[in-house]
């Protein structure tokens, strides 16, 4: 009985010791989860702490990289009208057929090569020698003229003068046709429907969009047919604020090609100024001009906000007299700043330097154009005193604008 009861003590002291023992594993084990649970909290606070910094640091770093200073630059040249008399085109007949104008722009490629945007203006008509190539007063000029200047590397071709009409509906479209199947080049100015004059043409380069239109003033009584104005773009006010509020905002540059003023004068009118302050007023840069077939005035205009070139001249043409012969070649640098997401565009560095057309009175004509730089006595008589009294015209608004300078 004794023995019993003694083995029913050690049981129970057993049983009470598993439970205190129990009891013992079960609080340090509790204690122990707890303080786990309480490090993992704490390392996933710390672990959300840290990636709430990266995330905040990457923030700014984006947000640095945004509001940093970035700065886009563009090269532009410039020269006039390609006025393709008879004597031009006979000159670059070959005896195998076709035409060949590249030796005539041989002194000028290397030049122009050297820049992104390269600038002429179609005076005559491609209307090709289907339709037969004819003189003044209704030219018609070869397509070939226009492979040649593509050849020496212009990009940028102005298509509205008052000779864009001279082959009448047919020379228009078949000058579109061939500017339609070459790559790389802008034009304006004519077009074959009203959807094609509207469509908008936003190009980028070096991280510059720009826009490029082309009117004239002039249509020497030929009119477009009625319903058909895309043909020509003839300037007014209206037309011209459709077209650049339809660009305006879109891109950081507008350029302007206008046939406008008097022939042959090298003064400026009060109607280019008029159209020039109105263009500027809408958000034009650039404003290149056409039509007198001589130098005229550059300036700034509207505080600097739009770079005025009243008149390049002529860059290649049979036309009498060294003023008619003498034609002007601008180059500048368009740069864009953006700082803070905010873009300032602004046109500098811009340059001027004159040129020569040189042709022999007698066949073969050997036409070829020079920069004055190139000239000496034989080429072109006198052509020092030529060369100053142009550059006076050039600079008389802008007396600081930097010149090529001429040898000898």
């Amino acid at each position: 009985m004794a023995s019993k009861e003694v083995k029913k003590k050690v049981k129970l002291k057993r049983t009470i010791k598993v439970i205190l023992i129990l009891s013992m594993l079960l609080i340090v084990s509790g204690v122990g989860l707890q303080t786990f649970n309480f490090y993992q909290v704490h390392q996933d606070k710390v672990k959300a702490e840290r990636e709430k910094q990266l995330q905040e640091k990457k923030r700014q770093k984006e947000e640095e990289k945004k509001n940093a200073r970035k700065e886009y630059n563009l090269s532009m040249v410039m020269v006039g009208d390609a006025l393709i008399h008879s004597a031009i085109y006979y000159d670059a007949k070959l005896k195998t057929g076709g035409y060949d104008f590249k030796p005539m722009l041989q002194y000028i490629k290397p030049i122009v090569q050297n820049y992104d945007l390269k600038y002429y203006n179609q005076e005559t008509i491609l209307g090709g020698s289907e339709l037969g190539l004819s003189n003044y007063p209704r030219f018609n000029s070869p397509y070939e003229v226009g492979d040649a200047f593509i050849d020496a590397g212009f990009n940028l071709v102005s298509l509205a003068t008052n000779h864009t009409m001279d082959k009448n509906e047919q020379g228009v479209i078949n000058s579109k046709k061939y500017w339609s199947t070459k790559t790389n080049v802008l034009t304006a100015g004519s077009y074959t429907s009203f959807e094609d004059r509207d469509t908008v043409r936003i190009l980028e380069k070096n991280g510059i969009k720009y826009a490029f239109f082309s009117y004239t003033m002039w249509n020497n009584g030929l009119a477009t047919p009625k319903g058909k104005e895309y043909l020509n773009n003839e300037y007014t006010p209206e037309l011209a604020k459709a077209d650049i509020e339809r660009v305006k905002g879109k891109c950081d540059l507008i350029i302007v090609a206008m046939h406008w003023g008097t022939e042959y004068s090298m003064g400026v009118s009060d109607k280019q100024e008029e159209v020039a302050n109105y263009l500027s007023s809408l958000g034009v840069n650039i404003i290149i001009g056409a039509h007198p077939h001589v130098v005229e005035p550059i300036e700034y205009i509207n505080n600097g906000k739009t770079l005025v070139i009243y008149s390049l001249g002529n860059f290649i043409s049979d036309q009498v007299g060294i003023e008619r012969l003498t034609g002007l070649m601008v180059t500048l640098n368009v740069k864009k700043v953006v700082e803070k997401q905010i873009s300032t565009v602004t046109v500098e560095n811009v340059k001027g330097s004159l040129l020569y057309t040189k042709s022999n009175s007698y066949t073969p004509r050997n036409f070829r154009v020079y920069p004055y730089s190139q000239l000496n006595s034989t080429i072109l008589p006198n052509y020092k005193s030529y060369y100053e009294k142009y550059k006076a015209v050039v600079t008389s608004r802008y007396p600081n604008l930097q010149f090529d300078e001429v040898s000898g």
